[in-house]
């Protein structure tokens, strides 16, 4: 392939450069003419936030509603002798 494809557009390569940067100018006035036609969204707002349950509250409510998985999520010994979870505090009430 030759070095300037001036052959293929019968132009000579600083006149393809003239037109090159006058179609990136053009499309870039363009692109902001566009951009600033186009109404801009209001700000999200962002829900209030809602009281949320904590992770000891769902525990403790899990604990009552199934006494026989008391201690469950917390982790067993390294020594396969099963360890009796201590009480919990609905335990104690």
């Amino acid at each position: 392939m030759t070095e300037y494809p001036y052959i293929l557009f019968n132009k000579s390569p600083e006149l393809m450069r003239q037109l090159g940067a006058c179609g990136g100018r053009a499309s870039a006035r363009n692109q902001r003419a566009r951009r600033a036609l186009v109404a801009t969204p209001p700000e999200a707002v962002p829900p209030p936030a809602l009281p949320q349950q904590t992770t000891a509250e769902a525990i403790h409510l899990l604990d009552a509603q199934f006494p026989w998985l008391q201690g469950a999520e917390r982790k067993r010994s390294r020594n396969r002798v099963w360890v009796p979870a201590p009480a919990t505090c609905a335990d104690q009430n």
